[in-house]
């Protein structure tokens, strides 16, 4: 699997060329990949991993968690109300705060585990209505009544641009309505266009494909 590693080296390096003076985080995406997959990185010392399902990633990383205690991990995907407090459980972010349900639920599940994580409000940024994400004209309003009536943790926004080819008119303005909450993280950027991402302050890149190859599922 020295492969992935050397994808990985990749990719940082990539990004270090750029001379960022934030730190980047690299969120690997594993999802539908076998520990066998994982655990090269893990190896290398490598910290913020992604699931997008709550059940897969129960099975797969409760014990790695457990022995590796320096892992991030995040939940990337679409997140159900009826999932939220096992979410709470074992992820350490929430990339796909979404709506006021999801909040209410979250807000209790983290009253009961104890637990506190760190989330990021996805926007949908292009108004499509295959995908999930609160619009801009609804997003201030759900930022309040996340951060002030639900006391959750929102540490910047979460976007997936259309797939028009201008992924960078869409990563501006996303990072414009991030400074105007005063949030200092943004988790844009993927396989594809990481590099356009870190161009308007991306700090959380959420990589699959171009570390562990393409999926089968």
């Amino acid at each position: 699997m020295s492969i992935i590693v050397d994808r990985f080296n990749k990719i940082k390096s990539n990004i270090n060329n750029l001379g960022k003076s934030k730190t980047i985080n690299i969120i690997a995406i594993s999802k539908t990949f076998s520990i066998d997959h994982i655990k090269p990185l893990l190896n290398i010392g490598h910290d913020h991993f992604g699931e997008n399902k709550v059940q897969e990633a129960t099975t797969k990383w409760n014990d790695l968690k457990r022995d590796n205690s320096k892992v991030k991990l995040h939940m990337v995907g679409k997140l159900q109300s009826n999932k939220a407090k096992k979410a709470v459980q074992l992820f350490d972010f929430i990339h796909s705060l979404d709506n006021k349900k999801l909040a209410d639920t979250l807000s209790k599940a983290e009253a009961e585990t104890k637990r506190k994580i760190k989330y990021f409000i996805q926007v949908n940024i292009g108004n499509e209505v295959q995908k999930s994400g609160i619009l801009l004209n609804e997003l201030s309003d759900f930022f309040s009544y996340c951060t002030e009536e639900k006391k959750l943790d929102v540490i910047g926004l979460m976007c997936i641009p259309p797939n028009d080819n201008n992924e960078e008119k869409y990563f501006g303005l996303i990072n414009e309505k991030n400074k105007l909450l005063k949030l200092k993280n943004l988790s844009m950027g993927m396989s594809s266009d990481y590099l356009k991402a870190l161009k308007y302050e991306a700090n959380f890149l959420r990589i699959g494909s171009a570390i562990f190859g393409e999926r089968n599922q």
